[in-house]
């Protein structure tokens, strides 16, 4: 029954999940906690690890919940649910490209749900910020964590530095920090 829930659930969000990996993560968090796999700090600590691995961050996160929901078979099965909407749309799209290409219907389409996908990617990032059980907003604890949020944005959106460059040295900072709290 579990790998049954596992496929459908995540077959649904590979159905309904555009704009990649990051716009798929509200939807899997919606999943994992409502049907009790995973509380939503569990599932940031996955959206860390999903992030520094090769891949998408949405099959690799399905990969994550399906392990630790049924072990290995649920990998394949969670793994296999999220991409199997994906790979029968390209069989359709490969098909019939050439007549969908000029298509007034699909552009009007594509552009509105290029703001969906901003949104749904904002609020992944808003709502995983808040989740966090490290993160007391009253607290001098969380001055660090929104120091590095803003500076890895401005590293990345003034000065063009390579994402995985910004995942280390933030994942660095983290280390530094932790261990000089401990100390205290």
């Amino acid at each position: 029954m579990i790998f049954l829930r596992l496929f459908w659930n995540f077959f649904l969000i590979g159905c309904f999940s555009f704009g990649g990996g990051y716009a798929m993560l509200p939807l899997i968090n919606q999943v994992v906690t409502t049907q009790g796999w995973m509380t939503t700090d569990e599932f940031t600590d996955v959206i860390a690890i999903s992030g520094m691995l090769p891949g998408s961050i949405g099959i690799n996160a399905a990969a994550f919940v399906g392990f630790e929901t049924a072990g290995l078979t649920g990998v394949f099965v969670a793994t296999f649910g999220m991409v199997l909407p994906s790979l029968l749309l390209i069989i359709v799209i490969n098909k019939y490209f050439k007549q969908f290409q000029s298509s007034e219907l699909m552009t009007q389409a594509f552009y509105g749900l290029k703001p969906v996908i901003v949104g749904l990617i904002i609020y992944s990032a808003i709502s995983f910020s808040l989740s966090m059980e490290a993160i007391a907003f009253l607290s001098w604890r969380s001055i660090p964590f929104f120091a590095i949020i803003v500076i890895s944005f401005l590293l990345l959106f003034f000065r063009k530095i390579h994402p995985m460059f910004i995942i280390l040295l933030s994942g660095i900072c983290g280390v530094i920090y932790e261990g000089l709290l401990a100390n205290f």
